[in-house]
């Protein structure tokens, strides 16, 4: 007999019964077409509601007029063919049991002049962001009259589009820059005191109510603490909100803290390495002061702490928003007594990432997210059993055998190390990193449910390979340190493994070179740094760790500054050699000055990416049907592999993530499941 579970308890929300309390809060994932929420789009929400969510929130910051261009993919509220795009989409959500809302915003000065129509982007103020750096426009009134009536006729979109409600996004735009002494340095009816500062926020309200009616529910995204000593704090928040609340809002979704600079965002936005669910009492507090349905979503990425914020009354809905990214069949999992079996949210917050380094969100090791049109997040059964053979047991390797598992095949995994894992071990050997191991430990899990086989401490060879008598076989074997580039020096260096792995730490002045431009060297500079060493990373590059996005960059940046890193931008390190009393000469090159320096320290390390571990792959060519040959339109499509071009050849060949190219381990995961979902 199963027990009452809260997160599962149905709630009313006005007139909306929802059907549980788990939420995938508002954000953008930036899967739309020209601002308009296309297939992908609409496929990403489906999924989730699909999978059980009692509500899902679409539009991310869903802008309301052309001065506000989207600055990551947002929709465009402001055109009328968003309605029957909205209405199929809703139909559909609706469909599989969920309810769904839109975020609306002006983004006030959170974009950029320099996109869109190029209008100038507005403002309370001349104070600019220092994340999208835009200098923005002091409104006039009749800006603001204009952006009234925007906010109005994008609700009325979002009704007459078929969805349940709107949320007012008010953290860091323009709504709540308005009530925030911190950016409203105004004298006029819409600054100077708290009662002032509120008439826009409250003329939006207004003319929202008067366009969509009494019924139809309006809710805000609040920053309830703007985590700034001279702005806006829960004494505040709270009045101004039962002011709102007496305008027509009808929920509240906490927010504690701003977005303005990367430090302040990856604080409002916890990532790894941070406490659980770090404003959930602080949400509780709010909820305590106020007399609307409350939400909240920050690093609540367990279902523990959700039941947790539910049954003791810290919140009405729980938003589990990155967690469905990473598992968007969570709820049902929840509801089948399958929560051990959910694919847990690591906090890599590699989904807000990529939206700037590649336009849209993914998951660090979901690829099926924000893929639904191609790709499955239930993998179903084969027709037919083969056998399969898998070398490495890293992230691609295990991919592959779960997919594999999954769909009925033998599978049988050589591991030469004594754990799987790969280069995750490395990474997550920083304190600050080490959940990455949720990736490995859900593919073991999830291999093992599928009666994959492992055998650790194997160091693979053809001949154990084929003793196997394989029809299908993945090379996943990764890679090792690239120290090529180097033109002298080679044997006086270590390398990111070294560090990482603990096999060696040096002390004193230490070089950190990064040609890779990724977490590696950042996290073997934070670690000897953090033991005591000088250290100075050096990069070829024109900003440190260009890889790096703005979710996870603060918190090196922190620890660099905690212990005095220094950094030397666009040089070269072209070879290493022997110094006095066994000290190391680093020759550094500017391709700006054309001119050599000489760094003379205890030790150098470097990060240059891996160079692919392919010598099984290549002995095993000669045996296969394919000759390793990929058919990449078929992988494009997500259709089985079928090149014969070796009609002698034993099994299938395939070689997957690092043993092909240094790549990350989203990369390395999508080549397995892409490849391994139609076999």
């Amino acid at each position: 007999m199963r027990t009452f579970d809260p997160l599962l308890e149905p709630f009313t929300l006005r007139d909306l019964t929802l059907r549980n309390r788990v939420v995938s809060t508002s954000h953008e994932p930036a899967y739309g077409e020209g601002g308009m929420p296309t297939d992908r789009y609409r496929a990403y929400h489906v999924e989730k509601a699909r999978g059980g969510v009692g509500l899902t929130m679409i539009g991310g910051s869903a802008v309301v007029a052309p001065d506000s261009p989207p600055s990551f993919g947002n929709l465009l509220l402001y055109r009328d063919e968003i309605v029957p795009w909205l209405q199929r989409l809703s139909d559909e959500v609706h469909d599989e049991g969920a309810a769904v809302m839109c975020q609306v915003t002006h983004l006030g000065r959170r974009t950029s002049n320099y996109t869109g129509d190029w209008l100038p982007v507005v403002y309370p103020s001349r104070s600019r962001e220092s994340q999208h750096r835009a200098f923005p426009k002091v409104a006039e009134d009749w800006d603001l009259a204009r952006i009234v009536s925007a906010y109005a006729d994008g609700a009325r979109r979002c009704q007459a589009g078929g969805l349940d409600g709107i949320e007012i996004e008010a953290y860091s735009h323009l709504f709540d820059s308005f009530l925030s002494p911190v950016t409203n340095d105004r004298d006029d009816a819409f600054g100077g005191d708290p009662e002032r500062r509120m008439t826009f926020p409250r003329r939006v309200i207004q003319a929202i109510r008067a366009a969509v009616g009494p019924d139809f529910i309006i809710g805000v995204r609040m920053a309830m603490d703007e985590d700034d000593p001279d702005g806006l704090h829960a004494e505040d928040t709270v009045a101004a909100l039962r002011t709102l609340v007496a305008d027509g809002v009808d929920f509240l979704s906490v927010i504690k803290g701003r977005l303005d600079s990367d430090a302040a965002l990856a604080r409002t936005i916890p990532s790894m390495g941070t406490p659980s669910a770090p404003f959930l009492e602080f949400a509780g507090e709010i909820r305590r002061a106020i007399d609307i349905p409350v939400m909240h979503a920050a690093r609540i990425s367990d279902v523990a702490t959700a039941r947790h914020a539910i049954r003791d009354g810290l919140l009405d809905l729980v938003g589990m928003t990155r967690p469905q990214l990473a598992d968007p069949y969570l709820v049902a999992k929840i509801r089948s007594g399958d929560e051990d079996r959910i694919r847990p949210c690591v906090g890599a917050s590699y989904c807000l990432d990529s939206l700037y380094a590649s336009g849209d969100a993914k998951c660090i090791h979901n690829p099926a997210t924000g893929r639904e049109l191609t790709m499955s997040h239930v993998i179903a059964p084969s027709a037919k059993s083969r056998n399969a053979v898998v070398i490495g047991a890293g992230p691609a390797g295990l991919e592959a055998a779960r997919v594999l598992g999954e769909r009925g095949h033998r599978v049988v995994v050589f591991e030469a190390a004594d754990r799987p894992g790969g280069q995750i071990l490395l990474a997550a050997a920083s304190p600050r990193r080490r959940d990455l191991t949720g990736i490995i430990d859900w593919r073991v899990a999830e291999a093992k449910h599928a009666d994959v086989e492992f055998r650790y401490g194997v160091y693979a060879e053809a001949e154990q390979v084929l003793a196997e008598d394989p029809d299908l076989v993945l090379v996943a074997t990764g890679g090792m340190p690239d120290r090529s580039f180097l033109t002298e020096g080679q044997d006086l260096v270590l390398d990111t493994w070294d560090v990482m792995s603990g096999a060696e730490r040096p002390n004193g002045t230490v070089l950190v070179y990064d040609d890779n431009g990724a977490e590696p060297a950042m996290d073997a500079a934070e670690l000897l740094a953090s033991h005591g060493a000088a250290v100075e990373i050096v990069t070829p590059e024109r900003t440190l760790a260009i890889e790096v996005g703005s979710m996870n960059s603060p918190a090196y940046l922190s620890a660099f500054a905690a212990h005095d890193v220094r950094t030397t931008l666009g040089y070269r390190l072209r070879a290493v050699r022997r110094g006095p009393e066994g000290r190391r000469i680093a020759v550094l090159h500017s391709d700006y000055t054309d001119a050599d320096v000489e760094r003379e320290v205890d030790a150098v390390v470097v990060e240059h990416g891996t160079s692919p571990n392919d010598e099984l792959y290549f002995d095993l060519v000669s045996s296969s049907t394919n000759l390793g040959e990929v058919d990449q339109q078929a992988l494009l499509e997500v259709r089985p592999q079928a090149l014969t071009t070796n009609h002698d050849g034993r099994f299938q060949l395939f070689r997957i993530g690092d043993a092909v190219a240094s790549r990350n381990i989203h990369a390395a995961i999508y080549d397995a499941l892409r490849l391994c979902q139609p076999i």
